[in-house]
């Protein structure tokens, strides 16, 4: 790197690091004219001891939307008759129809677009936001989950009845965030009472319609939470309390089975790497192996993955089968303490109002009602059939991921994910602009807009390329794009992240390759009649966890597959992130 050149392209002024991003500075015609891994390396270092150098002003961005999130859930408690007093919070925090509005509340954040993947933290620029932006409008992009199973699903062009389905949520949402509860209920010790059961039937009955049209739309709303939390609603009674902590639970052990990988180890180095509260740069290189040549997870990223895994795994069964005293209490502080972690990180994909309901789940359902047990059920039945499906979900997503997203299958921040890389020629990334309805631009036109010429944009870029391949699959990733483009002058294309294709196209993005595998790329293929070879797509499965391998796809927009394979786990847990020479294992073609 290069500092007080004129060709240096990074860096800031004095407002570095505040208001404007903490980019490396590079001799650009120097660094422009080496290899992709070549550029990668110092991108790579950059962001091991300083992350993406995002603005200080835009973490307190993401701050201010916490708070709002907290106000608003607050203010929509308070519209419930026999809740009173802005102030007196302690008084009524813990009323189970406060716990059921916090529940909506939060999928009608997420939903309009304002939870995960919102604003520049997820690439997100102009608008900072898709969501309510596409679904109501006709003509965009719709991916059915089961178009040859379930009739009338098939197609991917949005119409009027997805946003009318949509619109109605949008309504039916907070006509219950303002309604009034049920009247007294003994069991739960409440005077207030719970919600009308027809509400939170129709907003199920709306959310499932949605879903077999539109599955984005239902991971979007964050539906293995929020969803499987409002089926308890159901329930009634103590049941409602019971039914709900089996979703916790659910959540916390099956997100902790699917960290029991090789590949947790370097999320957690690469997200404290991007930490805004752990600041110095000798604290941050502590996360790596050996700074700045060897930039594997060292010791303290593992302790640190190891140990939040098993109170991910231990804490909640303690919760669950304790009913108060000591245990409770220590077991609430540790998971406390676990999301106060990645809250305070802001990762990447800013998964921030999560977080914060999960600290305000384990205080209203573990501990304001630690007394609550199984032994208080009334009809175990629906609860028992709750766990199961849950919990086959999470198994099935764990055994065969291809078929089941990270979300449903619990595998939150496993480093384990399905990922896609697309190499776009500019003709195909004009065609794209051109057949696609889309609110946003498509990502390298938007960097270039935010950061002000090509060859500025050109850092962040591959600041993103750095944040990929600090994680396992990134590895894998930029080796298969050599095979991709084998037939072909690499310089033609641009590496773009299947994250960014999927947010331009969709509206909506977090980490889930379920969106941008075969089905999305039909999709834009009959959209913009790409040309054999204008698009190639990387696509690699997360890791089976009874596997060590992952299975991979070379796609041609316009033929079709080219090429399928395996890749080693082993093989890329001992690569740098700059390394593109991951052994890869084709299957042989008959």
């Amino acid at each position: 790197m290069a500092y007080g050149n004129e060709n240096a392209v990074g860096g800031t002024d004095r407002l570095f690091g505040i208001l404007r991003p903490n980019l490396p500075v590079v001799d650009f015609d120097e660094w422009s004219s080496g290899t992709r891994a070549e550029r990668i390396r110092p991108m790579a270092r950059h962001w091991a001891e300083v992350g993406f150098g995002t603005p200080v002003i835009l973490y307190l961005c993401y701050v201010g939307k916490i708070g709002l999130y907290i106000l608003g859930g607050w203010l929509f408690a308070l519209t419930t008759a026999g809740i009173d007093g802005f102030t007196s919070v302690g008084t009524w925090w813990s009323e189970p129809i406060v716990f059921q509005k916090v529940v909506l509340f939060t999928m009608l954040f997420e939903v309009v677009g304002l939870g995960c993947g919102f604003g520049p933290l997820n690439n997100r620029f102009f608008p900072p936001m898709g969501s309510l932006l596409y679904w109501l409008r006709p003509g965009t992009i719709r991916l059915p989950p089961w178009p040859d199973r379930v009739p009338g699903t098939r197609g991917t062009r949005r119409t009027l009845f997805e946003v009318v389905l949509y619109a109605a949520l949008l309504i039916m949402l907070p006509v219950a965030l303002v309604s009034n509860g049920t009247g007294p209920d003994a069991s739960l010790d409440t005077s207030v009472g719970v919600l009308p059961t027809w509400q939170i039937a129709v907003v199920l009955g709306l959310l499932a319609l949605l879903g077999l049209r539109d599955k984005t739309i239902f991971l979007a709303a964050r539906g293995e939470v929020y969803a499987a939390l409002a089926v308890t609603f159901l329930f009634g009674g103590a049941d409602l309390i019971v039914g709900a902590k089996v979703v916790f639970v659910v959540i916390w052990v099956g997100a902790a089975v699917s960290k029991l990988n090789k590949h947790f180890p370097f999320v957690v180095a690469t997200m404290m790497s991007n930490s805004p509260v752990v600041r110095p740069r000798v604290l941050k290189r502590l996360f790596f192996e050996r700074f700045p040549d060897d930039l594997r997870p060292g010791k303290l990223s593992r302790w640190f993955a190891h140990g939040g895994t098993a109170v991910e795994m231990c804490a909640p069964l303690v919760l669950f089968f304790s009913h108060g005293g000591w245990p409770t209490v220590l077991a609430a502080t540790a998971l406390i303490c676990f999301h106060l972690v990645i809250l305070t990180a802001i990762p990447m994909g800013v998964p921030l109002e999560w977080n914060v309901f999960m600290i305000f789940g384990v205080l209203t359902l573990f501990v304001a009602h630690a007394d609550i047990g199984v032994s208080a059920v009334g009809n175990p039945v629906p609860v028992v059939l709750l766990l199961i499906a849950l919990a086959g979900v999470v198994a099935l997503g764990n055994f065969f991921p291809r078929k089941v997203s990270f979300l449903p299958g619990m595998r939150y921040y496993a480093g384990n994910w399905d990922t896609t890389l697309w190499c776009i020629r500019p003709s195909a990334d004009a065609k794209i602009r051109a057949g696609i309805v889309a609110v946003a631009t498509m990502p390298a036109a938007q960097l270039q807009r935010f950061y002000g010429s090509p060859e500025a944009a050109q850092i962040p870029l591959y600041l993103g390329y750095a944040f990929r391949a600090f994680n396992t699959h990134g590895k894998a990733l930029f080796t298969l794009a050599h095979r991709a483009m084998a037939d072909h002058d690499e310089a033609d294309y641009v590496l773009t992240d299947g994250e960014r294709i999927c947010s331009t196209a969709l509206g909506w993005n977090f980490g889930d390759g379920h969106l941008h595998s075969e089905q999305l790329i039909a999709a834009l293929q009959q959209r913009c009649g790409f040309e054999p070879g204008e698009v190639r797509v990387v696509l690699l499965d997360a890791q089976p966890i009874h596997r060590q391998t992952q299975r991979y796809r070379l796609v041609d927009a316009a033929t079709g597959e080219i090429e399928s394979g395996s890749v080693r786990v082993a093989d890329m847990v001992v690569r740098q992130p700059w390394d593109d020479d991951v052994p890869v294992f084709p299957d042989k073609r008959p």
